[in-house]
């Protein structure tokens, strides 16, 4: 895709300093920039980059006053960082714009698309699918029967929908992400052995949710797991069957939650965090990397450990256990000489 700085500066509302018919095809950090790149300056500590860089085109606030002479062309703007970020995903839109349907491609009789859908090569789509507007399925997807997906979603490359599953509209799932594999649900015999419980339920995600790659969520037993709306999940996240997770709650990766645990809004929970199941966290809670919850939570608490403490109690008793190969050391030297007192 190539733009020229004349294209730019109109999506942005900028004004050109320099050459409007330059044009790029390419993203670049402003020290990193070559020609044919489009960078941008937003912090003062880059500003002598831009008199290095051959980026062809840059993007700074309308305040920027250069010092020496510059090679780049420039697009003033109100806010640079912000004005890069729509260029962003401008490009990402533009990028991402398929449609039509490639081959070799498996999709049932009974499914039901829009005209606009795109659907990429090697891809399985079971009976009685419905793809709504504007949905994006890449190569080699597997969506199983009986699944909705809303308007403007987007399934990349190896992505699994598991039967039954509803996704919502604007949701992003990305590679080698799995949606609706049963739950760990077994039952202990008499002999030591195990037998499978039926995983008879669904995942349901509702509106605008990330799905990071390599993530699984976990079809219910009886009923639906639930992702409510806004929720963003980073990559490698383990969330099993019956958890319900509320709207706008932020999860980085290789988090695990058990079974039917729930989720409050808002919460922000870091990496490598567990949590056991059947429990309840409330709303707007944090939760530090690599933190062990479990118990019941209540709202606006912010924990970290492993099990979990509030965070400020956490950050007291660090201080002595730090400290406690010198306190051990000072009790024991105290005990000698006691004894011998």
């Amino acid at each position: 895709m190539v733009f020229t700085a004349g294209q730019i500066a109109g999506i942005l509302e900028g004004e050109i300093q320099g050459n409007p018919e330059i044009a790029v095809h390419k993203l670049a950090k402003i020290e990193e920039g070559e020609k044919g790149s489009l960078t941008f300056l937003a912090n003062p500590k880059y500003t002598p980059h831009i008199y290095t860089t051959k980026a062809s085109i840059t993007i700074v606030n309308k305040d920027f006053i250069p010092e020496q002479v510059l090679s780049t062309t420039l697009i003033r703007v109100d806010n640079a960082y912000e004005s890069f970020s729509k260029i962003l995903e401008y490009y990402n839109e533009v990028k991402n714009n398929k449609q039509g349907i490639e081959n070799p491609v498996f999709i049932s009789d009974t499914v039901k698309y829009e005209e606009d859908v795109y659907i990429g090569a090697f891809a399985y789509i079971g009976a009685n699918v419905v793809l709504k507007k504007n949905v994006k399925i890449y190569p080699n997807v597997f969506i199983g029967d009986n699944v909705t997906i809303g308007d403007n979603c987007t399934i990349f490359p190896g992505g699994k929908i598991y039967s039954e599953s509803i996704i919502g509209n604007n949701c992003t799932i990305h590679s080698g992400a799995i949606v609706g594999s049963d739950g760990f649900g077994f039952a202990p015999n008499k002999d030591g052995s195990f037998s499978k419980i039926p995983q008879t339920g669904n995942v349901i995600l509702e509106d605008n949710i990330d799905v990071g790659a390599g993530t699984t969520i976990d079809r219910a037993t009886l009923g639906s797991t639930i992702i409510r709306k806004g929720v963003k999940l980073d990559n490698q996240i383990q969330i099993a069957h019956n958890v319900e997770i509320g709207e706008n709650t932020v999860i980085a990766a290789q988090t695990g939650i058990a079974g039917s645990a729930k989720i409050g809004k808002n919460c922000m929970i870091g990496g490598q965090v567990g949590i056991v199941g059947h429990i309840t966290i409330g709303d707007n809670v944090r939760i530090q990397a690599q933190s062990g919850i479990g118990r019941n939570v209540k709202d606006n608490e912010i924990l970290q450990g492993s099990p979990a403490l509030n965070y400020a109690d956490y950050n007291k008793s660090y201080v002595h256990f730090k400290n406690l190969p010198k306190i051990v050391s000072e009790i024991n030297q105290s005990e000698k000489k006691n004894h011998f007192e």
